[in-house]
């Protein structure tokens, strides 16, 4: 299926998958045998490799680096810069893909270990470095990256940001 929207100069590969209402930004790249749901957005200069899946709903931002073998869920967001990783050892034979479960958000410039789940609503600051496995519903931040708060805290703070009353 054709995406939704296609920007210039983007490349997507051989027998790559895609939903309903994708944008695949400017000079961003999709590799061979990626799955990407419906509701995406790749933005500009986004670099997704091959044998990726992303899950519906999911906002993967400008410069952002998705190797190959990683597994996002439904809803997730991965920030501007944001690296993931998937050789613990370059550069071995071996690789191994990360897990973003439904609703994680991986911030801008954040790293993310081969290897690692990031679970379900649970949110990495900007510019953290995960090295261990992120529980569901926390907020981790730090280099390296460690438990901050709840995501209930994280969205009750957002909530007071964006009303700007406490």
């Amino acid at each position: 299926m054709k995406p939704a929207r296609l920007g210039k100069g983007a490349v997507i590969g051989r027998n790559v998958r895609i939903g309903k209402r994708v944008s695949i930004w400017n000079l961003a790249y999709v590799g061979n045998d990626t799955t990407i749901g419906d509701d995406v957005s790749i933005g500009s200069l986004a670099h997704v490799d091959y044998d990726v899946v992303i899950g519906a709903g999911t906002r993967v931002e400008g410069s952002a680096y998705i190797p190959p073998l990683t597994r996002i869920g439904k809803g997730a967001f991965i920030g501007p810069a944001a690296v993931i990783t998937n050789d613990p050892y370059p550069m071995s034979k071996k690789m191994v893909g990360v897990t973003v479960e439904d609703g994680a958000v991986i911030g801008g410039r954040a790293v993310v270990k081969a290897g690692v789940t990031v679970g379900r609503d649970s949110v990495v600051a900007m510019g953290a470095v995960v090295t261990r496995d992120v529980p569901p519903g926390v907020v981790v931040m730090g280099v390296p990256a460690r438990f901050y708060c709840t995501r209930a805290d994280y969205d009750s703070k957002k909530r007071s940001w964006e009303t700007g009353k406490p």
